[in-house]
Order: structure tokens, then sequence, then C-alpha cells
């Protein structure tokens, strides 16, 4: 029996958009505006009201998105009488419906503008091997074309993005998405012909002439406009309006040869480059927009048709859809999983691959929506359908969150560090540099660190650069022996000062730089895994506040901060954070330091003091470096009673012992009866030196710090290493607070 209810609107033309204001005798709602602003209010505010609680658990917003939906459709409030006439009126609905679904079509247009195509090129067996686009479901028509920027949206709220996996999957995303691409077109071109081939033919003639047009006309006029965009500097304002218009133009002519209005979005979008200047001008112009407000409002406008009354899982037809989806769903994740094994990938990074390439959430959405408009799938299968997304979200994010978690690889089983270094001549280091104005301290650092034929220094230089107005991270490896500059200017100006200062020191400097272009909050990733991978016995990064010549604070940088914290819990070697003060000596940043460099270590005691006071000891190698090392004394340091058992007098004791042969290296001790005696001894020594080596000691208490830990502020400093940053001191000397690797943390 057919149940569908027929019921009569009356729509008046044309309809009114707004009220005349506070003089209007008529209910506000009776106007176009004040009624979708009111629906777009209610969406937002109850899925807020969802996501609140459900993100402690780990679920995605997507999740309470479909529920705010299903909430707002026939299912729930929906029943209420007169419901549907005062909040979602019938002749509101083409509005709401045309403001989301636009939203959609600009956000497939900003997944072409986020790819990088060149990630095709790194793209290994493991990549091309996944065929999970060959079962994209039972109802997955030919929407689903842009995989990669969901899979790329999983993946940052994973925390993945720039992770071995995270790559991996990305790579995956774009080949199946482009196999799939042009399946899908010729599969649409084939199945014209079956009711017209001369329309079939015409339709082909017209895609071919559009792709052509697309290749050798409007990518390179993007890339034209690239080239008349001074290095540093914007895009000009009249070529962004003109690529959209442009856009908008080539989406609608895609209709004239039977293709979806997301293919032209979609293929337009791919031939902007990605990344500045260009592709990140329009993705910071459209994508909070998008992001933020349109496609929240498509996913959850799609899920208010849904009608969970509906469904009735004892009728056999709605056995038979369960069964069928649960069927595709294991054949999707099997395309994946069965390749990712046969290429020797681990089990679990297997399943957590296979899991990531199904989830596709709101592209699955809008394939549903779009199969319901043309009746092509029931009422019941739909509400089946949006349920199963909604589903599959949770799980896939919960699961892969357990099954992988980047940093155990970076757990300490092997020492690390300068302290246990196995060939003591041998010093490698990473250093980290976010802007150009990192160099120079960091080169007086590598100064001052004994760089001798006989001590040599292999120096990793990491340039870290937020990932903007492109979805796929980057990491690149330059080749500085051969002066290999890459054609996007990336890191240029650093790369030429460190190959400059390896050819002053050839021989006793090795240098070897790479760019990571990846989320700030993801890119500690790209720090563990390279000083994994490079074996290095300390990782040097910069802190976040910067200082002029005057000693006042500059700049300060908070995300830089939240990613020091990040690679000191998780780095798999030693750590030091460099506070530079802008005149740590006299050297220049691409000669070798002449000058007398002073150095001082200040020892209390610990893991962390016994590494920095190694490190400063290679450095009172150096011919041109005088180290002071103050030990700081209590009266009640139990470390007195155990001479011979103490591995920090072990430490000390060549120390001791050049005190009276090296005339470059002092030992003086200090007693110190808590905190505030501390700060009065060693606050006024430091503007003796140019550079201050401290251990950061976090959590230790002991009483030549007692009182002092009550004010801290910069934890990741140190007790010690926070007193002599304080701008109140104005003081020349530069700070390096070192904590050694963790072991099995």
């Amino acid at each position: 029996m057919n149940n569908t209810q027929i019921r009569s609107v009356c729509v008046k033309f044309p309809p009114k958009i707004h009220s005349v204001g506070f003089w209007d005798k008529r209910n506000p709602l009776s106007y176009s505006l004040p009624t979708l602003e009111l629906q777009m209010v209610i969406i937002f505010a109850l899925t807020r009201l969802f996501h609140f609680p459900l993100k402690k658990l780990g679920f995605p917003k997507l999740f309470s998105q479909i529920v705010a939906g299903v909430i707002l459709g026939p299912t729930l409030l929906g029943r209420i009488k007169n419901y549907q006439f005062i909040v979602f009126p019938f002749e509101t609905q083409g509005i709401i419906g045309t403001f989301s679904a636009f939203g959609y079509v600009l956000f497939v247009f900003l997944v072409g503008v986020k790819l990088d195509m060149s990630i095709i090129k790194r793209t290994g067996a493991k990549g091309v091997g996944d065929w999970s686009f060959i079962s994209n479901g039972p109802f997955d028509n030919w929407y689903n074309k842009h995989m990669a920027n969901v899979t790329a949206c999983l993946l940052k709220d994973l925390k993945i993005l720039n992770s071995e996996l995270g790559r991996l999957s990305l790579a995956s995303a774009v080949v199946s998405d482009l196999l799939f691409v042009f399946i899908s077109t010729m599969g649409t071109t084939a199945y014209v012909g079956l009711y017209s081939r001369a329309t079939a033919l015409v339709d082909l003639v017209l895609l071919v002439g559009f792709v052509i047009f697309v290749i050798f006309v409007f990518r390179p006029a993007m890339i034209w406009v690239v080239e008349q965009t001074p290095e540093g500097r914007p895009v000009k304002g009249i070529y962004i309006y003109l690529i959209i218009m442009g856009v908008f133009m080539g989406a609608l002519f895609s209709h004239y040869f039977e293709q979806s209005l997301n293919f032209g979005f979609l293929i337009l979008g791919l031939a902007i480059p990605a990344g500045p200047p260009l592709g990140s001008a329009l993705v910071d112009k459209l994508d909070s927009f998008v992001s933020g407000l349109l496609l929240p409002l498509f996913i959850s406008t799609t899920a208010m048709r849904t009608n969970l009354s509906t469904l009735h899982i004892t009728k056999p037809l709605s056995l038979a859809n369960i069964i069928l989806i649960i069927v595709t769903s294991s054949a999707k994740f099997l395309s994946c999983f069965l390749p990712a094994l046969y290429c020797s990938m681990p089990f679990n990074d297997s399943v957590a691959l296979s899991l990531i390439m199904s989830a596709k959430g709101s592209v699955d959405l809008a394939a549903y929506s779009f199969l319901r408009d043309e009746q092509i799938i029931t009422r019941e299968t739909f509400a089946l359908v949006v349920i199963s997304v909604a589903l599959t979200a949770v799980f896939v994010q919960v699961l892969v969150k357990y099954l992988y978690d980047p940093s155990r690889k970076y757990a300490g089983y092997q020492r690390r560090n300068i302290m246990h270094s196995e060939d003591e001549g041998k010093l490698q280091v990473l250093t980290c540099i976010h802007r150009v104005d990192n160099v120079t301290a960091v080169i007086k650092l590598l100064d001052a660190s004994n760089p001798t034929r006989e001590t040599p220094i292999t120096v990793y230089v990491l340039h870290l650069i937020e990932l903007q107005g492109q979805a796929t991270p980057l990491f690149i490896s330059h080749q500085v022996q051969k002066r290999t500059v890459t054609s996007r200017s990336y890191s240029e100006d650093i790369i030429l000062a460190f190959s400059k200062y390896e050819r002053l020191n050839w021989g006793a400097v090795t240098i070897q730089a790479f760019t990571a272009i990846s989320p700030q909050r993801l890119m500690h990733e790209d720090i563990c895994t390279l000083a994994l991978d490079t074996l290095a016995s300390i990782v040097i990064l910069p802190f976040h506040q910067k200082w002029a010549i005057d000693g006042s604070i500059e700049s300060e940088d908070h995300c830089l901060r939240t990613l020091n914290f990040s690679v000191l819990n998780r780095a798999p070697c030693s750590v030091g954070i460099l506070v530079d003060r802008g005149q740590s000596g006299s050297s220049s940043s691409s000669e070798p330091a002449q000058a007398s460099y002073h150095v001082a270590m200040i020892f209390v005691g610990g893991n962390d003091d016994q590494e920095a006071l190694t490190y400063a000891k290679r450095m009172a190698k150096c011919s041109n470096v005088s180290l002071t090392v103050i030990r700081l004394i209590s009266l009640d340091d139990e470390d007195l009673k155990n001479i011979g058992k103490s591995l920090d007098l072990q430490v000390l004791d060549d120390v001791k012992l050049n005190n009276g042969g090296n005339r470059r290296v002092k030992y003086i001790e200090q007693v110190v009866k808590d905190g505030r005696e501390t700060a009065q001894k060693v606050c006024p020594m430091i503007n003796d030196y140019d550079l201050v080596i401290v251990g950061r000691r976090n959590n230790l208490r002991s009483p030549q710090t007692a009182g002092l830990e009550q004010w801290s502020e910069f934890p990741e400093l140190g007790v010690i290493g926070e007193l002599l940053a304080l701008s109140e001191l104005k003081s020349r000397a530069s700070v390096l607070v070192v904590q050694q690797q963790h072991i099995n943390h």
C-alpha cells in the first residue's frame, strides 16, 4: 500500500525576503531571510550541544551534525504539530537546500585546490596497490570523486596527517580518486549512450575539449598569475575574483556534456597550483566560510531528510539492504587490507589504513542525497545508509586511534644522547628552523660545539613551514652539496646560509637540509621522525619568544611553544631549547667564531644536568671557548655523603681535574640554602657569559631551587632556565636548556 501523504501548501510569489523592521506587524518568520537565519541558528546550536560532550569520547563532528539533522527531521521534532510550518516551512526548503548544496560544490572546488598532484610521483607500491575505488558501496554513484580531502580531514582529526600512515593514506586516496574519476566519467558517457549514441558522442567530444581547455589554457593562466605575484606578496584581488567567476562558468558548462556540477568544480580546482601564493589565497578566502558554515549545514540538512520511523528491520527488504551494506563495506575494507598485507605492512597498520580508506563521511552523504533526489533509493534505504555513515564515522575514528599511535616508534629503547654516544668524537644534531633569523643563533651554537675533522658535526637542518592552501603535507630533502634549490623557493635562503657555513668548515661540518610543510599542531611528527631516522643525538629547538637587542621581548609564538612541548614529550633523543638573546657572541652567520666565546654551565644534578655538562665539555675543547662550570650545592645535599657512588660527581671529575690544568675551564662551587639564594648568586653573573647551559630537570625538586617552582611560567625551560631567560634581567647571554633522552617513555 502506498503510504505517501499529500498535503496542499499555498506559496505566494514573488516571495518576500526580509521585513521592514520593528514597525512591521507581520510575523518575522513569514519572510525568507529571518526564517533561514533561525534555521541556521537552531541547526548549529543543536550540533554544538551534542558535540561538546561527544568530542571527549572521540566522536567526530560528522556524527553530531547527523544526529542534529535526524532530531530536527521527521524522526523526532517533525512529529510535533505545526513544527514544520513554523520552523521549516515548505517554501523555505528549497532555499536552505540550495544554500547548503552550494556549499558542497564549493567544498568540492576546494578539494581540487588543496590537492597536490605531485604526491602521485612519490607514491610507492603500497599507495598504488590500493584498489578500494572499485567497490565504493551499493549506492555510491558517480559523485564520489574526491575522497582525498575527506581523508585529509579525518587524518587531521586523528592527528596523524603527516605520519607514515597518514602520508600513505593520502597517496592511496589520490590514486584511487583519479582512477575513479576516469571510470565514473566513462560510465556516465556509456549510460547516456544506452539511450542516444549521438548524444553520447557529442558529450564525449565536449568532455575532451573541456579537459584540453583546462590543461592548456586554464592551467597556464593560473601559473601566469603565480609568476606575476612577487615572492612573499599576496595575489591581487582582481585575479581571485576572475578565477572564481571562471570556475563557476566552467562548472556550468560541464552540465552540457551530462556531467554533474561537481565534476567541473573538481577539475578546475585541480588545475590551480596548490599552496602559496594562489592556492593559499583561494583557501583563505573560502575555506572558513565553506568548511565552517556551509558544509556542516549541508550534512545536517541532508540528515533531516532521514525518517527512522520508516525503518522496519523485520521486513525482507530491510534485511536485504542491511546485508548488502555489510557485504559492500567488508568488500571496501578487504580491497585495501589485502594489498596492504601483500606489501608487507604490519597487521595493525593495514587495518588502520583500510578503515581510513573506507570512511568517506560527507562524500557518502552527498551521493546518497543525490540518489534520493533521483528516486533511485527509497526513504527506508536512505535512512539505513545515513545511519551506516554516522556509525562508520565513530567506529573508524575510535578504532584507528586504538590501533595506530605514531608516538610508539619514538619510545627510546636505545640510548641516543650526547652523554652515551658510541663515538665520542662525532656529534649528530637536528636543528629546527622556523624563520630565517633562527639561522644565526644556530650557526653560533654550532661554532661553539668544536667542529673539527677529528670531532666532526653532522647537522640535519629542518625548515618547518605551516601547511596552507593545500591538503597534502610535504617533506622535501635538499641535497646541499649539489646546491639544488627547488623551483618553488622552499627554504632557499636557509639552504644557502648553511651551505656557505659547510664550505667554510669543509670536513668538519656536514649539512643535510630538509623542508617539512605540515599543520603546526602536527609538526612534531616530522621532527621526531627525522630524529629517529637520522640517529640524531640532540634536537635543537628555538624558544617561542624573540628578544630585541635592548633585551625586551619583540614577539611571541604560542603555536611554537606548543610544538616544543610536543617534541619534549616524544623525542627519541635529547632535546635542547635555545633562548636566543640576539647578541650571543661576536661571530657572524657565515664565518666561524674567532673571538673568545664564554660559556657557563650551571650544575645542580640529575640526568638533564649530566647531559648538559657533557655538551659543555665538548664545547670546552674548542680553542676559542672558555667554560665555567658552576655547581650549586645544598647543605642538605645527600650526594656529599655518597661521593664515590654519585654519577653526578663522576661526570664532574674531569672538570675538576681540568680546573688545574686547563686555563679555559673553571670549576666553581656555590653553597646555597634555597631558590632565593640561587637567584641572588646566579642572576648577577650571567652577563659575564655569551651562552649559559642548564639542564631542564623537569619535576625534580631540590633544596637549591626550593621556592622557584611556585611562580614558574615556562616549565619547558625548567626552573633555572626560566630564571635566566627573564626579560627583566636585560641580559645579552643566550640560554640552552637541555633535556636528556627519555628511555622507554
